[in-house]
């Protein structure tokens, strides 16, 4: 499996220390009315005037994102100064600002060995923000490369400067913003890694080989096992392909566990649209869609290495989709594993037959919170764009996603399910049809999810859906902390979701 071995060091020293053998110092400005103002700035008064008067000079205007660097002088914390902008900042910069800026200024970093981050770091809240965003601008996927530059290789080592040096809590926070950070980057990694390298059975032993030091559990379902249960909507999906599809079990279960929370991933390795084959421009980037998958993983191994008090399962609906000799035609009808009926009448819309099987199974369990994550439709990314998901499902569910989605600074849109959008979705054959037509077509692939949350015999779970299409895959160049490409989207927001479950009523 494909994947990259080089990690950010993330550490501490406190402020005001001079020459701590960085290559560079990092420091923060924002553009307000007044012009430049360097925010918890490491100089004198006098300098730092200078500073904001200089830089507008230069062409640095503090916009969000923004980087100038230049010669430091003999008593700062490095030779070598980069401002990086915060953009307009009100009372305080927020913590996403934060974390933006110090993924801006690691991604400009590359290819050096050190870097300490003078950015306003007076609070635990601050402190962690800068330290994951440093560490998720680290990041390069140069694996697939025979020779990869030297300077793409990410930065080494990123001191963060703070008056919290003698916190009892520091130490925990900067663990945390380590592992959350780390495996938000493997998400990226495999959201990069080509149809040919990561398919469902290379899936499912990287899965295994991932979670072999920690508190886990893999059960897998192969074909045969699929078929025992009546899984027909991955199976269905899978037929056109050589490679076989499988569901896989992520078991985190400490004793004393505060609640249970099931995470239900998307994990298409490959989506031509199979019989209702997809356009030949951009399908390059259907490698991504499976990011739903990798990220509820790595969101029970991050529980598990953070050994939080709480019981995550999640659950990978891994499928390729391909228009082989026996892939399923449009007009088929499939059972799934609930028993009911689906008539197939787009085979592009596979997602929603993985994932429903996959909610079926998940639900038998009956955790406190359910969620599907998934890269589902394109209808999201027409109503709210690249970089806000989606968010439908039971409010108690949505609720606490929006809660942790604000502290991890990942933007989602509560949508709602208007009682219109059920009908479309009936058909004449079996109980009903995958699809519909083209109007709020985010909303009816919810809808659709929500025919198979719950099972016989057991409570049925709050239940949140997010579709994550247009921010799982970046198109564009870099922002922030966010590369092209893979972005581990969501990741950071079902850690929250988690760690919050033990104070939920």
């Amino acid at each position: 499996m494909v994947h990259n071995t080089d990690e950010v060091t993330l550490s501490v020293v406190a402020k005001g220390q001079r020459r701590l053998g960085a290559d560079v110092a990092v420091v923060a400005a924002a553009s307000l009315d007044e012009g430049v103002v360097l925010l918890d700035s490491p100089f004198d008064a006098a300098r730092t005037t200078e500073l904001e008067a200089l830089l507008p000079r230069l062409g640095f205007t503090g916009s969000a994102g923004a980087t100038l660097r230049t010669a430091g002088q003999d008593d700062d914390a490095a030779a070598v100064l980069l401002f990086v902008g915060l953009g307009e900042v009100k009372e305080s910069a927020s913590t996403e600002q934060l974390r933006r800026a110090a993924g801006v200024a690691t991604r400009a970093l590359a290819g050096l060995e050190k870097a300490v981050l003078l950015l306003p770091a007076s609070t635990l809240e601050d402190f962690s923000a800068v330290a994951e965003g440093a560490s998720l601008g680290a990041y390069s996927f140069t694996s697939l490369k025979s020779a990869p530059k030297p300077n793409a290789a990410p930065l080494r080592e990123a001191v963060i400067a703070t008056d919290l040096k003698a916190d009892k809590d520091l130490k925990a926070a900067l663990t945390r913003a380590a592992v959350v950070a780390r495996h938000t980057k493997r998400v990226r990694d495999l959201v990069d890694t080509p149809a040919n390298v990561l398919y469902p059975e290379s899936f499912t032993e990287y899965a295994r080989q991932a979670s072999k030091s920690l508190d886990i559990k893999l059960t897998v379902w192969d074909e045969k096992k699929l078929a025992a249960e009546d899984m027909g909507g991955i199976l269905g999906v899978g037929r056109g392909s050589v490679r076989p599809p499988r569901l896989v079990k992520v078991d985190y279960s400490p004793a004393r566990a505060k609640g249970h929370v099931a995470f239900v991933g998307k994990g298409i390795t490959f989506d031509t649209g199979g019989i209702s084959l997809k356009p030949a421009a951009g399908m390059e980037e259907m490698k991504s869609d499976m990011a739903g998958a990798a990220t509820v993983l790595h969101a029970a191994l991050a529980a598990a290495e953070l050994k939080l008090p709480v019981h995550v399962t999640a659950w990978l609906c891994l499928a390729e989709n391909m228009p082989g000799g026996d892939a399923t035609r449009p007009g088929d009808v499939l059972t799934m594993h609930n028993g009911k009926t689906v008539e197939v009448t787009n085979t592009d819309a596979e997602g929603r037959l993985v994932m429903a099987d996959g909610l079926s199974k998940a639900s038998e369990e009956a955790p406190d919170l359910l969620f599907d994550v998934a890269t589902l439709t394109g209808a999201q990314i027409v109503a709210l764009g690249h970089r806000t998901a989606g968010l439908m499902g039971d409010e108690e569910a949505t609720s606490a996603v929006l809660a942790a989605a604000e502290a991890s600074g990942e933007p989602f849109w509560a949508m709602p399910f208007p009682e219109d959008i059920r009908p479309d979705l009936d058909s004449a054959t079996a109980d009903l049809r995958n699809s519909g037509n083209r109007d709020g077509g985010m909303l009816k692939a919810g809808v659709f999810l929500r025919e198979f949350v719950g099972a016989e015999g057991v409570e049925t779970p709050k239940w949140g859906h997010l579709d994550i299409a247009g921010p799982a895959f970046n198109t564009g160049a870099p922002w922030g902390h966010t590369p092209k490409e893979g972005t581990g989207f969501a990741l950071r927001t079902l850690v929250n979701v988690a760690e919050a479950l033990p104070g939920r009523d």
